[in-house]
């Protein structure tokens, strides 16, 4: 049910223009405010100084992984040299057990030649009799 006191459409047409008009016009006064414009370009400014310090932080990590890099490839030298001379001294080890086993055997048979030769003597002495 309309009644006298309802709106018509022409005069809700011109409260809703009214009011975009109230709305541009309160934008229009903010975006020529000299402070947004300030505000504004602190922004800018401290993005750009955000980004500066990124990419410093940046630059700086790449170094840090580099050194990284390096020093892990200097310690994997280091320990390939140190198995190397692990491995020289043990080989070196073996071999001188080994030659001293060989000594120690040639020794052994010399002994024994002894013992032997001197069992023959003694036999040839039984023998003879003198």
């Amino acid at each position: 049910m309309s009644s006298f006191l309802d709106p018509s459409l022409q005069d809700r047409q011109k409260a809703a223009a009214a009011a975009k008009k109230a709305l541009l016009e309160k934008f229009q006064v903010a975006s020529s405010d000299p402070r947004i414009a300030e505000r504004q370009a602190e922004r800018v400014a401290i993005n750009e100084a955000r980004q500066t310090r990124m990419a410093e932080r940046e630059a700086a990590k790449a170094v840090r992984a580099k050194e990284l890099a390096e020093q892990a490839a200097r310690e994997a030298e280091l320990a390939a040299q140190a198995k190397r001379d692990a491995e020289a001294a043990e080989a070196a080890l073996a071999a001188e057990k080994a030659e001293r086993e060989v000594a120690l055997h040639a020794e052994k048979k010399a002994e024994r030649d002894a013992r032997y030769a001197a069992r023959k003597a003694a036999k040839k002495v039984r023998r003879r009799g003198f």
